[in-house]
């Protein structure tokens, strides 16, 4: 689909190649509002401490983890299986589908990694990740292997290539009134959503942010804004 999303009486302005002004898109509203996000859990903050593996194969692996570490986790780079053996969750970050999907390959952590979220292992993707947690993706290479972990059918790069990235500010379900200041780059976006998931988020209609269990997936990426609430949230209510 060419180009961000458009709503009657917006005119969001685009990122650009070189990054630029931001797109002041008027926040979506789905489902009823339940307020913000209760502070719960595990110890005195979100986090607790707990472990959370950063996939750290491509992509803003050191931006998820100041976003963790700031959540109240204790952020792990996983590289291998024995670093994937030593987290209680994960967070899989954006860059290129095909490229993760190989080198999840290469580095053994496939196998290992559909194990333990078939085991029930809370995981975060986010972008790319978002897709290489999806159940199918409509316009993948025919030897891209998604890990199934979420009933969505995706397509990636739909709302247009970089030129065409762009910012939003949403209404997310279960979050205060505040809207959340979302970075859309090269973003998929949700085709289909199966009954078990939950669709926290859209962008024109469309599902941009999404829970099925233990496993919370977003088009976008939240480690690019100082906006904590989604790791909190994935902190809180997801692991």
């Amino acid at each position: 689909m060419p180009g961000a999303p458009r709503r009657p009486g917006t005119t969001p302005e685009r990122i650009g190649a070189r990054g630029g002004a931001v797109a002041r898109t008027a926040p979506e509203r789905i489902g009823p509002q339940r307020g913000a996000v209760a502070r719960t859990a595990h110890g005195s903050g979100p986090g607790g401490g707990i472990k959370v593996g950063v996939l750290a194969l491509q992509g803003a692996v050191a931006a998820h983890a100041r976003a963790l570490s700031e959540s109240g986790a204790t952020p792990v780079d996983v590289r291998t299986p024995d670093d994937l053996a030593s987290v209680d969750a994960l967070v899989i970050p954006g860059g290129e589908s095909t490229t993760i999907s190989m080198l999840l390959e290469s580095s053994g952590l496939r196998e290992p990694l559909a194990e333990r979220l078939g085991a029930g292992m809370p995981a975060f993707g986010t972008c790319a990740g978002m897709i290489v947690l999806a159940s199918d993706v409509l316009d993948g290479r025919p030897d891209q292997r998604s890990l199934a972990a979420i009933d969505l059918v995706v397509r990636r790069n739909a709302f247009g290539r970089q030129r065409d990235s762009f910012e939003a500010d949403l209404a997310v379900d279960g979050f205060d009134d505040r809207p959340f200041h979302a970075v859309f780059i090269r973003a998929p976006v949700v085709e289909r959503a199966g009954a078990g998931v939950e669709v926290l988020a859209t962008v024109a209609g469309r599902p941009v942010l999404a829970r099925s269990g233990p496993v919370l997936v977003s088009a976008f990426h939240p480690e690019l804004t100082p906006d904590r609430r989604l790791h909190q949230y994935f902190l809180e209510e997801v692991v």
